[in-house]
């Protein structure tokens, strides 16, 4: 089985993936208006991070997480240009 991944915004679980980069990408849904992922991941209570767990049917029965992954704004700038235009 392999590893799945969650990111978190502001507490909520925004998108998820396979992989790590799959799930930094999922922060597209959270973009700010002006692009400043560094203003926007330092804003009070944003705490970005991606939750690790064992396979996707731990996240389904509610495991907890094997790690906590804290994020910055350059990971997150970093994945989303993987992204197609």
């Amino acid at each position: 089985m392999s590893e799945f991944f969650e990111a978190i915004w502001y507490g909520e679980g925004i998108g998820d993936g396979g992989d790590l980069e799959e799930a930094l990408q999922a922060f597209i849904s959270v973009k700010p208006d002006d692009d400043d992922w560094i203003a926007a991941c330092s804003a009070d209570e944003a705490t970005p991070h991606i939750d690790r767990f064992s396979s996707f049917d731990a996240y389904l029965d509610n495991a907890d997480a094997l790690e906590t992954i804290p994020v910055t704004a350059q990971m997150i700038i970093d994945a989303l240009s993987l992204l197609p235009s």
